[in-house]
């Protein structure tokens, strides 16, 4: 077994504060795991938030197992300034880069399972030369491949995956297109066998419109370019159905006849998971040859250095990066999760 590789994500935000309750409250169900960050930041913080936590810096991933029971175990990642909580520094966002760079290596090197990302700060990484929209684009090139990486959000009682993520509304009406949405679509069912054991997964199609369009007299997107990729999907022999309208996918009943929901726009997808359950959910980065988890939610500097920030994402996304890994030799299998 391999332990996970944890990042530092923006070092002003709550990434740290998290990192350390985890391991605080950590039970022999706890993955083990390392963290990338600054030794003596996370030091001054765990003394900051009164939290007794033993920070033992290690020299290679391996050595987490040792330590891992009686301290945090730190692979450092030096910063260039002082990490002051909500106080963001461009000076600091190369450590940041580096710390994800170094993670993506220990895990194709073969001496981690998988990556848990803490959040970042997009603009403080722009300000500092970062040229990547955001984490899941800067993987994707350090993994070397072309095809985008698609991002699902997920929780005990749902599976979601915006076919449009980071873009504006306007812009995701133009932009959604037949193929998008079978891409999608696809990575999502193959990611899904690979990474949850699911032998033949089903995904619920969102309509885009309401009532799905309502046969056209409220808009067309669901028959010129939903419903073809649907067809599309089924021909591949992936168990899809759809276009269902909005309002009625996500309730209760509908819920336990689908695996995953793909959905046409970001809002779409991440607000009933959200309402589900806020701490629990986990951002999954699918069609990446590792496997990359994250919490869903952001840095949060607003309350970062108050001691009020929640571990309960990092934890659900802790654990199912380890579900997930483990798992990967049994999908071949065929064995139902």
């Amino acid at each position: 077994m391999l332990p996970l590789a944890l990042t530092m994500g923006e070092p002003a935000g709550i990434g740290g504060e998290i990192t350390l309750k985890l391991w605080s409250r950590r039970d022999r169900a706890t993955p083990v795991f390392f963290v990338v960050d600054d030794a003596d930041r996370l030091r001054d913080l765990a003394q900051r938030l009164g939290l007794d936590v033993p920070v033992s810096i290690i020299g290679a991933p391996a050595e987490s197992f040792e330590c891992f029971p009686s301290a945090l175990p730190v692979l450092p990642q030096r910063l260039a300034a002082p990490a002051i909580p909500g106080q963001p520094d461009p000076a600091n966002g190369p450590a940041t880069r580096a710390a994800i760079e170094r993670a993506v290596a220990f895990v194709q090197a073969g001496e981690a399972a998988a990556i848990v990302t803490n959040p970042i700060h997009k603009k403080t990484l722009y300000a500092a030369g970062f040229s990547y929209p955001g984490h899941t684009e800067f993987l994707a090139a350090l993994a070397g491949i072309e095809t985008p990486p698609v991002m699902m959000l997920a929780c005990p009682d749902l599976r979601v995956v915006p076919v449009t993520v980071h873009v504006s509304l306007a812009d995701a009406l133009k932009t959604l297109s037949t193929e998008a949405i079978v891409e999608t679509a696809r990575i999502t069912a193959d990611s899904l066998t690979e990474h949850f054991g699911i032998a033949r997964p089903r995904l619920a199609v969102a309509g885009l419109n309401p009532h799905a369009g309502e046969d056209g007299s409220m808009g067309r997107e669901e028959i010129e370019r939903i419903a073809p990729a649907i067809a599309e999907l089924r021909r591949q022999g992936v168990d899809a159905f759809g276009p269902v309208p909005p309002d009625a996918l996500f309730i209760p009943r509908a819920r336990r006849g689908y695996d995953a929901a793909v959905c046409m726009y970001h809002d779409q997808a991440l607000i009933p998971l959200k309402a589900l359950d806020v701490d629990g959910g986990v951002n999954v980065t699918l069609g990446l040859p590792f496997i990359r988890t994250s919490p869903d939610h952001g840095t949060a500097f607003d309350i970062a250095g108050t001691g009020r920030a929640s571990e309960s994402s990092l934890l659900a996304a802790i654990r199912m990066a380890r579900d997930m890994a483990d798992r990967r030799p049994a999908s071949a299998t065929g064995r139902e999760a």
